[in-house]
């Protein structure tokens, strides 16, 4: 590998763990954050809420202007609006000022997110897509399990700002790396951005790859909603070790990224894609049945990997077909599918539990379990109309290519 590729996928790979790690290390510093504010816990989640509706809001628009004024330089542009948000945490005076940095670092994110999987085609063939796809996604829940943890020992030892200071740096190095190595920018596209926006979903291909990446994510985010509810009333967990149960989902998202990579490459996105859902629905129909903590994850690990492989796959497929032209475009609708999924996955499926649990802190652990079981066998209906898109999209793919 030429060192120019090497300092590329660092950059991208570095954009894309701070992104994720922007979500997750906020979390821990809820608690003081309040104390320090001397505001209620409903006040405080909107330094959480402001990071993630701002990614939401405006990754597809991101996505689009790197298409049309580089991608190179967008995102240069969105690490440096990252660590001026990092930098707007860290002083600031009043709980306003704070959410209000934290849209300025969302935006920043969004911006990076975007940029990152859009070019992967700039920066490696085809051939070696499904591993980046990997690696990247290795990096995203890298940093989603390390916010908790590093988060932990940040505010331990220097308090709540050191939680936003420790981007900064971090955003520096990743610029001057995507300065040093990412491709320059080829000349500016002429025409309508509204029309590029149409063009990429008038692709049936495309819809079908969107629609299965919101669907699954919604699956992934019941683990984080459900969840805890079963380990904690259900299985009677202290705090602590649920903490460490719920750690093992992104832990095992990390290891299996790249493997889910190399083998998209050596067998195919779409046979993968399929592959990584079957995995998915055998998960979901175990953990519907699930009846203590040792099936609970090994339901979870099987679940996850599973994920790994239709996330490198999915992502592959739909980004190894799209003209160069519209990377930027597609990576943030890919991005907002994912989004919208796991807003889904948070309403929807907590929405069942809660119905299948209605007082909650009152539930025997029987009727707990009862809850996390309706929503896993819901989630696995879910699983099951991806499958079909995907299979329907390999066939109608088949008997384009026979045509031709």
């Amino acid at each position: 590998m030429h060192t120019s590729t090497r300092g590329s996928l660092i950059a991208l790979s570095l954009s894309m763990l701070l992104a994720a790690l922007g979500t997750s290390i906020a979390n821990v510093g809820l608690p003081t954050l309040a104390q320090a504010f001397g505001a209620s816990f409903h006040a405080v989640q909107w330094v959480v809420l402001a990071y993630l509706l701002t990614i939401t809001a405006v990754i597809v628009s991101a996505g689009r202007l790197g298409d049309y004024l580089g991608r190179r330089r967008l995102l240069l542009a969105g690490l440096l609006l990252f660590a001026l948000g990092c930098a707007g945490c860290a002083v600031s005076p009043s709980l306003p000022w704070l959410v209000g940095a934290r849209v300025l670092q969302g935006l920043g994110a969004a911006i990076m997110m975007a940029m990152t999987l859009a070019m992967v085609g700039d920066t490696v063939n085809k051939q070696s897509t499904g591993r980046v796809m990997g690696l990247l996604g290795t990096m995203s829940a890298l940093g989603t399990a390390m916010g908790p943890s590093v988060g932990g020992v940040l505010l331990s030892l220097w308090g709540w700002q050191a939680l936003f200071l420790i981007g900064m740096p971090l955003a520096g190095l990743a610029a001057a790396l995507a300065w040093r190595y990412l491709p320059v920018d080829a000349n500016r596209r002429s025409g309508s951005p509204r029309d590029a926006f149409w063009t990429p979903l008038s692709d049936a291909g495309l819809r079908a790859g969107l629609i299965m990446s919101a669907l699954v994510s919604a699956v992934i985010m019941a683990t984080f909603v459900v969840g805890p509810f079963y380990l904690s009333r259900g299985l009677g967990l202290e705090p602590a070790w649920m903490g460490l149960v719920m750690a093992v989902g992104p832990g095992v998202a990390a290891i299996t990224g790249l493997p889910a990579g190399y083998l998209t490459d050596r067998l195919g996105s779409q046979r993968l894609t399929r592959v990584g859902l079957g995995v998915m629905l055998c998960a979901a129909l175990w953990l519907s049945q699930v009846t203590g903590l040792a099936t609970y994850l090994a339901a979870l690990i099987v679940l996850t990997a599973g994920y790994s492989l239709f996330q490198a796959a999915n992502n592959t497929a739909v980004m190894s077909d799209v003209p160069a032209a519209r990377r930027g475009t597609v990576s943030g609708l890919l991005n907002l599918s994912r989004n919208l999924g796991l807003i889904f996955g948070t309403s929807a499926l907590g929405a069942v539990f809660a119905r299948s649990s209605p007082d909650i802190t009152h539930a025997a652990p029987h009727a707990v379990a009862a809850g996390l079981h309706i929503s896993f066998a819901m989630a696995a209906g879910m699983i099951l109309l991806a499958s079909v898109i995907a299979w329907n999209r390999a066939r109608t793919r088949y008997h384009s290519e026979q045509k031709n």
